[in-house]
């Protein structure tokens, strides 16, 4: 067999002119999908990846049959009430997607305790609402966008999309007979928000996959005769429609980056006019929750008019004016430097706010059953460690369900019990073949950027590694959007430590970590600031003698993946590999075009180099595609999806194709999914595969093991 050499993309130049200033794009012609020049190359670039990492083939099945032996396959979810039933999830051993179940309250026993489901072999009473696996059936990809039962519990409706360009087909089951109805909804966004069993609310997308457009569609009707219920013109914003827990109101939520707009609809009339409770202001961001303490009703709402940490603050709705715009607010938690409020949850007898401070997030219950009273922090033993509460949708429970996990702890789901403070596990997640949260260790360390600034990075190893000497190390880094990467559980993970890996994980700015001004610091003219963070943790992981260069590779996706194109221009000597999936990293080239998905939203998030020359001039200094240089680099591995819409293929396709032509060294590998979108491949054992051979990409880089 010859053997391939890598491939040399052709050169098609075409100048790009903005604010007098012109840049000679060579590779924009791969932009277009449908060229069978492009896909050709695509193809091969697959295939001399295919040929490079097939020394990778027993250690990426190795870490395939481990993560497999790790998982239990045939599984469940704890059930959670809605109406008159129990809703839960079985998963089936060698069966790719999910099962949606539900069985009915049984009578006489306690309406908020959760019944034992079997796990094998059906209960008494079950019902089969949804087997993704026949809808998966002969599809090449399959994803779901929605699976809601409407208020009576008879109807289902459900989206699913076969191209992962997140374009969704809706249809509705009635759960009675198992028939589907005539009703069809095509090119829907995700979701879908039912009013009684009569209406559907949705969403679709503009041109440019914003969503823009709130429907409502009566069931039994045509989509043609869906009625338009709002529509939002400014491309800066996005709309979504849904519903509060204590099913009064239907919300409409219209946001950008910075500013947002709540309206409510009482869900008695939902042919009715939706009214707005805040006016747009620019830079005002909010949200807004109902509640009822003693007896008066009350908007509960997370706004940063006060400060860009959020304050918490309360109006009561008039009598015989419910819908009335929020006014007068009146302060319930204000606004501080060192804690970052993320949002309100409300049921008739508990509020829940959740919070983050010192780079862990946190929630805090207030027991409204008696009137107004104090908030109350939940507390856990470990450093770094994630809790959530949710999963239960019906507004008077008594309980709330408490998610918890760490690094090293399998996820845990709890009810807690808001008058006794008792907290009851419901189930833990079950890591077959035996694990021992003892045997690993997870710690914070702190770095100095340059400008002085501390950077949270999370270490997690085994407990008896050797730390007298340097270790191999995946440094994993994100730093966009406030998102923050907040500790989890992950059993590929172990299949990394156990050969002698360190991960660490760089909390940069840009991301939500340390609050609002952390993310401010790392976007628009600072967001230079995220990649000379991530490049400090490096050296100083490298100086404490954690790791060297030669054993560190770095990791990051999307937005990450910008963030792993701008290091490997910018300090390529720190690593000896760098992974990017699905990586942003043309951004200019992207921004300068409106025409694009979400780019005149990405506007407030990068800045806007169609107008202004100086975002122009900023951004061009660290886009990763055009400031490759002639350098030596580390080994790259990038991996996209040609049906994505959020970071288009071409992006890292021509990345690959310059960074062959311009570096003096280094391996540069393009792996490109035919058939998938930003999440890559569907089904759990494809994504388990995938995921596998990037970790031993990874793993072989770092330690130079093949198996």
């Amino acid at each position: 067999m010859t053997e391939l050499t890598p491939p040399i993309a052709a050169k098609h130049p075409i100048t790009r002119e903005f604010h007098g200033r012109s840049f000679v794009d060579d590779y924009e012609w791969m932009r277009d999908k449908e060229s069978a020049e492009t896909l050709d190359y695509l193809r091969a670039e697959n295939a001399y990846t295919e040929q490079e990492t097939a020394h990778l083939k027993e250690l990426t099945e190795n870490i395939f049959q481990e993560v497999k032996s790790r998982v239990k396959e045939t599984d469940m979810s704890v059930p959670s009430r809605r109406g008159q039933y129990w809703y839960y999830g079985r998963s089936v051993e060698s069966k790719n997607y999910g099962i949606s179940c539900r069985v009915p309250v049984a009578e006489g026993a306690d309406p908020w305790t959760a019944p034992v489901i079997p796990e094998e072999g059906a209960p008494e009473g079950e019902e089969i609402l949804l087997d993704a696996n026949e809808l998966a059936e002969g599809t090449e990809f399959f994803a779901m966008g929605a699976s809601t039962v409407s208020d009576s519990g008879n109807l289902l409706a459900y989206s699913v999309d076969t191209a992962g360009d997140e374009r969704f087909a809706l249809v509705i089951k009635d759960l009675r007979t198992g028939e589907l109805l005539s009703d069809r909804l095509d090119g829907i966004f995700y979701g879908a928000t039912w009013v009684g069993d009569d209406y559907i609310f949705y969403t679709t997308v503009d041109d440019a996959w914003r969503p823009d457009t709130v429907w409502r569609h009566k069931v039994g009707t045509e989509q043609s005769e869906d009625v338009q219920v709002m529509h939002e013109a400014d491309e800066r914003f996005n709309i979504g429609v849904g519903s509060m827990r204590s099913e009064k109101y239907l919300f409409i939520v219209i946001c950008s980056k910075l500013t947002s707009e709540t309206w409510v609809l009482d869900r008695t009339d939902p042919e009715g006019e939706f009214q707005v409770l805040w006016q747009r202001e620019a830079g005002v961001d909010y949200d807004v929750d109902y509640a009822e303490i003693d007896g008066q009703a009350y908007w509960f709402v997370t706004h940063n008019a006060s400060g860009p940490n959020f304050t918490l603050a309360t109006t009561p709705l008039a009598v015989g004016e419910d819908l009335a715009p929020l006014r007068d607010l009146d302060v319930l938690i204000p606004h501080r430097e060192d804690a970052r409020l993320e949002g309100v949850d409300t049921y008739r007898d508990q509020v829940v706010v959740g919070y983050r401070r010192g780079g862990i997030g946190r929630a805090a219950i207030m027991d409204v059953r008696h009137g107004w009273s104090e908030f109350k922090e939940l507390n856990f033993n470990e450093e770094l460690y994630t809790v959530s509460v949710g999963g239960n949708p019906e507004w008077d429970a008594p309980v709330l369900r408490v998610s918890y996990t760490s690094f090293i702890q399998p996820s845990q789901l709890f009810d807690y019990r808001v008058e006794t403070g008792e907290y009851t596990l419901l189930k833990e997640q079950e890591v077959p073949g035996g694990y021992n949260k003892d045997d690993y260790v997870a710690y914070r360390m702190w770095t100095q950027a340059s400008d002085g600034t501390q950077i949270p990075v999370s270490i997690v190893h085994r407990a008896d590694l050797d730390r007298t000497k340097a270790n191999p190390t995946l440094l994993y880094g994100y730093g966009s959007y406030e998102t923050s990467m907040d500790p989890y559980f992950s059993v590929f993970r172990l299949s990394l430590m156990d050969r002698g890996m360190i991960f660490a994980m760089a909390h940069v700015r840009g991301g939500g970590e340390m609050g609002r001004t952390w993310y401010d610091d790392g976007k628009l003219l600072q967001k230079k600031n995220t990649f000379t963070d991530f490049i400090a943790v490096a050296d100083d992981l490298i100086a404490r003698g954690v790791t060297t260069a030669d054993q560190m590779v770095a990791e990051g996706g999307s937005a990450g993946g910008l963030l792993m194109g701008a290091v490997a221009n910018m300090a390529p000597d720190r690593f000896t590999a760098i992974q990017a999936s699905v990586p942003f990293v043309d951004p200019l080239t992207s921004v300068l075009k409106p025409e694009l998905p979400l780019t005149v939203i990405e506007w407030e998030e990068w800045g806007d180099p169609y107008h202004d020359p100086e975002v122009y001039d900023y951004m061009k200094s660290y886009a990763p595609y055009e400031n490759v240089t002639a350098q030596n680099y580390p080994d790259i591995l990038a991996i996209t999806s040609l049906n994505d819409t959020r970071v288009l293929y071409v992006e890292p396709a021509k990345w690959i194709a310059k960074l062959r032509d311009t570096a003096k060294g280094g391996q540069f590998l393009l792996k490109t999914e035919m058939v998938a979108g930003h999440g890559g491949v569907s089904g759990r054992y494809n994504k388990w595969r995938q995921n596998a051979f990037e970790y031993a990409w990874a793993i072989n880089k770092a330690t130079g093991l093949k198996a």
